[in-house]
C-alpha cells in the first residue's frame, strides 16, 4: 500500500507543442470534452475528459530529445501508449478521417484473444494511440510472482 487517500485513476498529464490541436483531436474522435482550464492564457493548462479517462493538456516549453515513437509505441521504459476499446475497428479507423496517422497494422491478434485486432495510430504530437476491437480479460491471469 502506499497510503494514498484513493487509488481511483486521476488523469494523464502530456506536455503539448500545440495544446489546441490535442484537444481538437480527442474531442472530435475519442469524445472527450473540457472539464477544466487553469491559469487562462498563453500557457493555459486544459483537463479534458471522456468520462472514463482525462488528458491535462501542458504547453511544452522544449522540443522533445527523442524523435516521435512508431508503431506501438517507444521500446524505452515509460509510457508506451494508451489504447482505447472499440466495437469495429475498420468503422474507428474510418471515422478518424485524414486524422488516421497509422503507425502500426491493422494487426489480427487471436493468436493472444480470439478475435481481437488491433491498430496503432498517432495523435497531433505524435503520442500513440492503440484502437483495440475484442479484447477481453482473462478469467484466471496467473497470480504475480513472490
Amino acid at each position: 500500500m502506499l497510503g494514498l487517500v484513493s487509488h481511483v485513476f486521476s488523469h494523464l498529464g502530456l506536455g503539448c507543442q500545440d495544446p489546441l490541436a490535442v484537444e481538437r483531436f480527442y474531442t472530435t474522435h475519442f469524445d472527450f470534452r473540457r472539464a477544466r482550464v487553469y491559469d487562462p492564457g498563453p500557457k493555459q493548462v486544459v483537463q479534458i475528459t471522456n468520462g472514463q479517462v482525462a488528458l491535462e493538456l501542458f504547453t511544452a516549453d522544449q522540443l522533445s530529445p527523442v524523435p516521435k515513437p512508431t508503431g506501438a509505441g517507444p521500446e524505452y521504459p515509460g509510457w508506451r501508449h494508451m489504447a482505447f476499446i472499440v466495437d469495429d475497428l475498420d468503422a474507428a479507423i474510418a471515422s478518424l478521417g485524414k486524422d488516421a496517422v497509422i503507425t502500426l497494422g491493422p494487426l489480427d491478434m487471436s493468436e493472444y484473444i480470439p478475435g481481437m485486432r488491433v491498430c496503432f495510430v498517432a495523435d497531433p504530437e505524435g503520442n500513440i494511440i492503440e484502437l483495440n476491437q475484442g479484447y477481453v480479460d482473462e478469467l484466471k491471469p496467473p497470480l504475480f510472482p513472490g
